[in-house]
């Protein structure tokens, strides 16, 4: 390998190991603030739905908390899919997160001196990470450790492309590279938003122009065009999380890509004659070189790129503003809601990426899918049993108990391997509680089918229930119904408060109808009628049905309790 090849290899080494470290950083440090204030993360987010301008302020403070737009995307994305937002709810947040994330390259911007900055965080991190073994200390060391690697991978990429700034090859590539038209202003939006799409990072394709800039490898233009097309090409990671998703998550997904390339749009025009002006004249002096060690460095050009970027998404986000509630509706109709549905097992997906408090959270969407999957099989089983359900009724029960025995399936494989994560004893419990209520939830629907199978098999038998047994069954399953009815709204995060001791009063008296309903349909067995016998025990399968869907949802409010 000749020395110019070396050389090379050598830059190409230190640069994109420096960005792994800085994408390791970015992740320890979102996921350990997370853990610090999940809980608390969780219930700022809720109060968006409150008012527009609020959901703005949210969506800006809960970006700035967890340093990741991407993360605010996705929680967006199961909120709408789970109904706890609308989709234009969705949107004022994100317009917010759209600036909030802009703190992430105010602190690359005046980082004074990145190496000695992360290996004292990686020092204070370190201590309480590994050496304290309080679980509130021990997120908050790992979200400082993330902090020190970004700040050390920031220094190695910056160091990586020192040897070849002054190389007459490098320096004829980039002589001929620009951003002087719109035309290049573009093209190099499009290969940000590419670059950024396959990193899911727009923080990291920044801090990478941040530092060519810094280096005199690129123009200060091209820095400021990078902005355009990283704005646009960080949504790609919404659209991983609703993979597998319902429409809503798709929509969500959508109007995240769909806002952020139309600000691109309409504001790529003005990067030269208003964008490039802008940072020079908040920021006079930036091209200022500087003697360092590494040689002359333009260190003031990292601050007007900040602040490009931050009036980008603030000018962005107020075009946007007014017309929410229309550009929600625009998203609606261009991606429809089909006839049925898409299977939901997405939970890996959507959760395996990101750190343990989001994966709960998706899997509690999942679980609010069961909850509200075995309300409408209860329904429909009581149109069964009245006599006025149609086949499609039958079709549901009996294709949602697959569907769900599927996703308890996926759950319960998802939350095995992220139990075995070290995680704080809270979150822990929580993932437990969990996969218990994917489990009871899984076998409510095995119960509904069960019934279902019993109604078929009397028809194939040509019988029917009596007018008798009838108004018992009903009386039960109204009972029955109504018990799981109450219990089900107590399945949310933050947990409710609620009486225990009354879920527990009336689950023994359901019982207890259920005891008395038992041995009356025994006593009803006669002699000369062998085809009573065919009808009570189908009828006691069904009562012994009620009686199980009972203990389960006992089993549900003393899980959330």
């Amino acid at each position: 390998m000749n020395g110019a090849a070396m050389l090379f290899f050598n830059v190409l080494v230190t640069v994109v190991g420096g960005l792994g470290v800085f994408l390791l950083g970015m992740k320890n440090l979102s996921e350990g603030l997370q853990a610090v204030g999940g809980a608390s993360l969780r219930k700022f987010m809720g109060v968006a739905a409150s008012n527009r301008l609020v959901g703005v302020e949210t969506g800006a403070a809960a970006t700035v908390i967890v340093q990741s737009s991407s993360v605010i995307a996705v929680m967006l994305v199961g909120f709408v899919s789970s109904g706890m937002m609308t989709l234009a709810q969705a949107i004022n947040v994100l317009i917010g997160a759209n600036v909030g994330t802009t703190a992430t390259v105010w602190l690359v911007a005046f980082a004074p001196s990145p190496e000695m900055l992360g290996l004292a965080a990686l020092a204070v991190g370190g201590i309480c990470y590994f050496f304290v073994r309080r679980d509130a200390v021990h997120d908050f060391g790992l979200a400082v450790i993330g902090l020190g690697l970004v700040f050390l991978g920031l220094y190695f990429m910056s160091k990586g492309v020192l040897p070849i700034r002054e190389h007459p090859g490098v320096q004829s590539v980039f002589a001929r590279m620009g951003a002087t038209n719109l035309p290049e202003v573009a093209s190099v939006a499009l290969v940000s938003m590419v670059f950024t799409a396959v990193i899911q990072s727009s923080a990291a394709a920044i801090a990478i122009a941040m530092t060519l800039a810094s280096q005199q490898l690129i123009t200060y233009e091209m820095a400021v065009s990078v902005l355009f097309g990283a704005n646009v090409g960080t949504t790609a990671t919404a659209w991983l999380a609703a993979i597998g998703g319902p429409v809503e998550a798709r929509r969500t997904a959508l109007a995240h890509t769909l806002s952020n390339l139309l600000g691109s749009l309409l504001f790529l025009p003005l990067v030269l004659p208003v964008f490039v002006p802008l940072g020079k004249a908040v920021f006079p002096h930036w091209d200022a070189v500087t003697e360092t060690a590494k040689g002359p460095m333009l260190l003031g050009v990292m601050a007007p790129i900040a602040v490009t970027d931050t009036a980008f998404s603030v000018l962005r986000g107020i075009v946007l503003f007014p017309f929410v509630a229309p550009f929600a509706r625009l998203v609606e109709r261009m991606m429809p809601a089909g006839a049925e549905d898409r299977p939901r097992l997405g939970v890996p997906r959507i959760g395996a990426r990101f750190s343990p408090v989001i994966a709960c959270d998706q899997v509690l969407r999942e679980v609010q899918f069961m909850l509200d999957s075995d309300i409408e099989s209860l329904r429909r089983v009581r149109s069964a049993l009245a006599g006025t359900a149609a086949e499609e009724d039958f079709d549901f029960v009996l294709k949602r108990e697959a569907r769900l025995d599927a996703l308890q399936s996926e759950i319960t494989d998802f939350l095995g391997r992220l139990l075995t994560k070290r995680m704080a004893s809270a979150l822990a419990e929580r993932a437990r509680r969990l996969l218990r209520l994917a489990d009871e939830l899984e076998s409510v629907s095995d119960e509904t089918a069960t019934m279902l199978k019993c109604v078929k098999r009397l028809k194939r038998e040509g019988q029917d229930f009596s007018d008798v047994s009838r108004k018992r069954l009903l009386a039960l399953h109204d009972a029955t119904a109504g018990f799981a009815g109450r219990v089900s709204p107590l399945v949310v995060s933050p947990r409710l408060k609620f009486d225990l001791g009354a879920v527990q009063g009336e689950s023994a008296a359901l019982h207890e109808s259920v005891r008395k309903c038992r041995q009356e349909q025994l006593a009803r067995i006669g002699p000369g009628d062998p085809a009573s016998a065919v009808r009570v025990l189908a009828e006691l399968d069904i009562v012994n049905a009620y009686e199980r869907i009972r203990a389960y949802y006992l089993n549900v409010a003393e899980t959330v309790h």
